[in-house]
């Protein structure tokens, strides 16, 4: 790392409503050739920092990027990829409910900076007043709650006007008696009758703790639990934290949960994929059926499309990463690639059968003829993705899964269609001209 830009407390342009206690590092980073020997990727330095910021007591942290921040923000109101919010009424309940939220998503492979958000608290001057002392002194709660509220907190009395400018004029106690439990108890608190009487005759002014802040949403208090998710995908790991809190955590009546963050845009992606891909497909079929007129040849081509598409299945796994919207994409795209190879050696075998040679003939020229232009294709997709398939650059989480998936599967496409294709159609051929040639010895004899 080259530069750190630190920030203590909240903006001073109240953009983010974070507490006083929040402390932000900005790290620059170095060109990824500088980096140690040891760190290759930005989960290797993530895991480094992670080490050396635990032995730090009382801080709880999370890595991310600005506009990554933002983005989450947006989504669920936290900062993390996944964010539980649990809706009630008491405060310490709430508070004890994420805890073992928390504690139960820790166990679950892949979760990274799990964290109760805004769980601290700050020292507060705590007045209790007695309703029996009040009452024998004759003195109503309200009033004297304004006046402890006036000599703490301030009012406004009147206001100062220096030219176009206005100032509220506040009356209240000196800081170092505001400070002073001492001084707290002697305030003077006036009697109906004209004598005064400290405030430690009708109230006990003690020192305690309190939550630093209370979050709403939807006129609901809340408390989040927000967290990363590394080394696998979203998708399973919500469904098995959501298990774990679901056996570990049970909600008090009139409490809920609620899950959120970046796999609801992932669940509504794949969701979009479950209409799309079968679309695709169908749409597939059909310009193949219209391209050779038979359902043989179109069945034959989309036949071997899934034994093409586990090619980037199996450099998914190869590389270590997840199922997600992007590496999805990548399919959508191999499947066209494995279509347009398919259409290539059938349209090669059904020229040579056209001419009247044999079947094992026809396959194997046109698989010899289209050898060079599926080799060509796959080399053209697969060496112009390689770079970003191998790159663990900035911004690479989202390119990478799409290079992997592209340059796995066209290379596995093209050994499919050219080994594979030739013998599906060789076999299915013979068993159509097994079933063609049945039907026709039938036919005189049911005539007979």
């Amino acid at each position: 790392m080259t530069e750190l830009l630190t920030q203590l407390g909240r903006p001073e342009d109240g953009t983010d409503a974070t507490l006083p206690n929040n402390f932000e590092v900005f790290v620059k980073l170095k060109p990824m050739s500088e980096w140690r020997s040891n760190i290759k990727t930005l989960d290797d330095l993530t895991a480094e920092m992670t080490k050396n910021l635990s032995d730090i007591p009382g801080i709880d942290y999370n890595f991310s990027q600005p506009i990554r921040d933002n983005v989450a923000e947006n989504i669920s109101g936290q900062f993390g990829q996944i964010a539980v919010k649990i809706y009630g009424d008491d405060l310490n309940l709430l508070q004890k409910t994420a805890d073992a939220t928390r504690d139960a998503i820790v166990q679950v492979p892949g979760a990274a900076d799990v964290g109760v958000v805004k769980a601290s608290s700050s020292p507060q001057i705590v007045v209790r007043l007695d309703r029996k002392a009040l009452a024998r002194f004759d003195l109503d709660m309200g009033d004297v709650q304004d006046y402890v509220e006036t000599s703490l907190g301030g009012h406004v009395a009147t206001e100062l006007w220096e030219g176009e400018r206005r100032f509220d004029v506040t009356v209240r106690l000196p800081p170092a008696r505001r400070s002073d439990l001492d001084a707290i108890r002697a305030i003077q608190i006036p009697l109906k009758a004209g004598n005064v009487i400290p405030l430690s005759a009708v109230a006990n002014v003690t020192l305690g703790t309190g939550r630093a802040a209370i979050t709403r949403e939807n006129g609901k208090r809340y408390v989040g639990v927000r967290m990363n998710v590394r080394g696998r995908d979203l998708g399973s790991f919500v469904s098995e934290a959501q298990t774990k809190v679901k056996q570990s955590v049970h909600l008090p009546e009139d409490y809920s949960m609620r899950w959120g963050g970046e796999f609801e845009n992932q669940q509504r992606a794949m969701a979009r994929l479950q209409l799309v891909i079968p679309l695709s497909l169908a749409i597939t079929f059909l310009l193949l059926f219209s391209t050779f007129g038979t359902v043989f040849d179109s069945f034959i081509i989309m036949l071997v499309v899934p034994l093409a598409l586990l090619g980037g299945i199996a450099g998914l796994a190869i590389v270590g990463m997840p199922l997600s919207v992007s590496a999805a994409v990548g399919f959508i795209a191999l499947l066209g690639q494995a279509v347009l190879n398919g259409v290539l050696i059938v349209s090669a075998i059904r020229v040579h059968l056209s001419e009247g040679k044999p079947l094992e003939e026809a396959i194997v020229r046109g698989t010899r003829e289209r050898l060079r232009a599926v080799l060509m294709t796959a080399l053209l997709a697969s060496l112009g993705l390689l770079p970003a398939a191998t790159s663990h650059a900035i911004g690479s989480e989202t390119q990478r899964p799409i290079a992997v998936v592209v340059v796995a599967g066209t290379v596995s496409a093209a050994f499919v269609t050219l080994i594979v294709l030739p013998v599906v159609y060789l076999v299915a051929s013979r068993v159509k001209n097994f079933f063609a040639s049945g039907r026709s010895i039938r036919k005189p004899a049911e005539a007979i």
